[in-house]
Order: C-alpha cells, then structure tokens, then sequence
C-alpha cells in the first residue's frame, strides 16, 4: 500500500479544515461549499477513504503514528484483511479445475 508523504497529509488536512471552518461560517455560500467539497475529495483520495470524515481522522492518526503504527491499527480495524495476509489470499472455486461452457453441452 502506497501512503503519502506526512507533508502532503498535513498540507491537504490544514486545508480541509479551513475549508470546513468557512463553510460552517456561511452554509449557503456555493464557492465555498464546493471548495470545501473539493478539498474533501482530495483528502479521500490521499487516504484511500470513501468519506471526508473517515479520511481526515485518517490523517490525523496518519500523522501522529510512524508508518508502522498507522498500518497495525488500519490493518487491525480490518480483520478479514489481516487474516487474509497472514494464510494467504483464498484460492477461487474454480481455479485449477478444468473450465467447460454450457455451450460445449
């Protein structure tokens, strides 16, 4: 997994928040509820998150953690994922055995 560097993280949450402050200042502000959104999106992105929220508490405990730590607690908020590297990706139903189509028939 690819991970940004602390500089970027900090630069696009600062921003983000900023964002966030100005658009809680004046709801109905178009220009700032995109620009708001925008740095949201931006934030998902580096973080790898599908939401705002989830990824700029992503990049807070991004950039109080070293490397090692964050990917521990990402890993451990995903067991599935951490099982999964510890046995070894699951092998699909099919592979291996011979593949025939139904048209074969």
């Amino acid at each position: 997994m690819l991970l940004p560097a602390k500089t970027e993280v900090a630069r696009h949450l600062r921003r983000y928040r900023a964002w966030e402050r100005a658009m809680l200042a004046s709801p109905d502000d178009r220009r700032v509820r995109a620009t708001f959104e925008d740095s949201g999106y931006t934030l998902c992105v580096l973080m790898g998150k599908r939401c705002a929220r989830e990824a700029a508490d992503a990049a807070e405990r991004y950039l109080r953690t070293t490397l090692v730590t964050y990917l521990r607690e990402q890993n451990a908020a995903r067991p599935h994922v951490a099982a999964m590297a510890r046995r070894g990706r699951p092998k699909s139903p099919g592979r291996g055995a011979e593949r025939r189509s139904p048209a074969g028939r």
